[in-house]
């Protein structure tokens, strides 16, 4: 008789260590709180300070800054043994028309949304090959990174959240033969902390809820759930993409 396959535990990550950025709040928080529930031991990367939140260690960087992602990654993994998964979800956006958005603030949505990215990506795959590791990166795109619609003008978010779906697609494709997976998932409007302005309006919120299929917006947990999908070895063969969080946006 055919042995039959135990699905449940291709989303286990036990014995695993994981890394998520911007673990402090929003999806962060939620990969975090999903990846520990899976059996990883998770810390969170953010720009705030250090604390310790339902057992999840979380200390203070900034993604930007190179010689400060080397020095965390290399503390984590000293202390760790290693790290086996890397969810990338620090993100900032400058809501601003081209015409009139300095370069100044440009490269400020550019430093954390894409080279951050790149820095915790190359931080973690270096570890992870040093180490002789497989492992699993999860970047946190946007819905915005695969269309140049939105509701209002926000071009240097638009155009780092396209680098990241591109960058997915190259990293997946360098680091393969490692044994490293590099995903992406682009999720559309969240109820996180990082949209609360546009929460405070009741009109505006109704005029996305119209443009999304599912007719609402998505909660941080759900993009959560796939984020551990793309990490766990469920998507074991899954390497390069970008899944869609967005009650079928993309669709139309």
């Amino acid at each position: 008789m055919q042995q039959r396959t135990d699905f449940a535990s291709g989303f286990r990550l036990d014995g695993q260590v994981a890394v998520v950025t911007g673990g402090a709040s929003g999806i962060g928080l939620a990969a975090s709180d999903a990846l520990k529930q899976a059996g990883a031991s998770v810390v969170r990367v953010d720009r705030s300070a250090s604390e310790s939140e339902g057992g999840l260690p979380l200390l203070a960087v900034d993604v930007s800054d190179p010689a400060a992602v080397t020095r965390a990654f290399e503390e984590i993994a000293g202390s760790h043994g290693g790290i086996d998964v890397l969810v990338n979800s620090a993100g900032t956006a400058i809501r601003k028309p081209a015409i009139d958005l300095p370069v100044a603030e440009w490269e400020q949505v550019m430093a954390v949304n894409m080279t951050g990215s790149f820095l915790c990506a190359r931080e973690a795959a270096r570890i992870m090959i040093e180490r002789g590791r497989r492992g699993a990166i999860v970047n946190v795109a946007s819905i915005m990174g695969l269309s140049g619609g939105g509701l209002y003008p926000n071009i240097s978010y638009q155009t780092s959240k396209g680098a990241v779906v591109n960058m997915t697609r190259a990293l997946a494709v360098e680091w393969a033969s490692h044994g490293i997976r590099v995903n992406a998932v682009a999720p559309t409007y969240v109820r996180t902390p990082f949209i609360a302005p546009l929460l405070d309006q009741p009109e505006l919120v109704r005029r996305i809820e119209e443009m999304t299929p599912l007719r609402r917006l998505a909660e941080p947990e759900e993009v959560a759930s796939a984020i551990l999908f793309l990490a766990s070895p469920a998507a074991a063969m899954i390497t390069g993409h970008t899944l869609p969080v967005d009650g079928g946006f993309l669709a139309q």
